[in-house]
């Protein structure tokens, strides 16, 4: 694993083991920040949150792409550890922080440090986690007004919004589906 672009392009991620951490594959990554750039335009200054970080990668990749800062949150020991090895190899401590807590605990008390430009969400596949945490997201309009959310699924569950929040766009590569949610934009009568 390693970063693809912007100021730490080609620094070697952390190597880990076992079945807790599933890491976004580089090519899926690739493809994900080119379809997200295509979408945004540029990472420049943007307030990113990733939940169920796992390895950080997603979150460090914005970075490098000039993201302005990062809010990594999961709940495992391992991957949190894993993910401030990995915040010290691409020299982003100053950029990032790191919670560990259970994701759905966590969320209220990051109303202050939001709204965020992009939220990524790679949960453990096939627990039906993303619709509450959708819910929540809205609920505490954790998502900023040109926001996206980027959440990952295995790629035979689908991705449905909330209230405010809609799904706009599902890519599949190989076993994975990236979704993409925004607000719901708002039709004339």
């Amino acid at each position: 694993m390693r970063i693809i672009s912007g100021k730490a392009r080609g620094r070697k991620l952390a190597e880990f083991t076992g079945k807790v951490i599933r890491p976004t594959p580089d090519r899926v990554r690739e493809a994900l920040f080119s379809l997200l750039f295509s979408r945004l335009g540029t990472f420049a200054d943007l307030k990113i949150l990733e939940l169920f970080a796992g390895s950080g990668a997603l979150s460090l990749e914005a970075i490098s792409r000039h993201a302005q800062s990062a809010i990594l949150v999961d709940s495992d020991s391992a991957a949190v550890k894993l993910i401030e090895e990995n915040i010290k190899r691409c020299k982003f401590e100053s950029q990032t922080r790191v919670i560990r807590q259970d994701v759905r605990q966590v969320l209220p008390s990051l109303v202050t440090a939001g709204p965020f430009d992009l939220i990524f969400m790679d949960p453990p596949y096939k627990k039906d986690l993303i619709p509450e945490v959708v819910a929540e997201i809205d609920r505490l309009n954790l998502l900023g007004e040109d926001g996206i959310i980027c959440a990952e699924t295995d790629s035979h569950e689908t991705v449905s919004g909330s209230d405010r929040l809609e799904c706009y766009e599902s890519r599949r590569y190989g076993s994975t589906t990236i979704h993409l949610l925004r607000t719901r934009t708002l039709t004339e009568d």
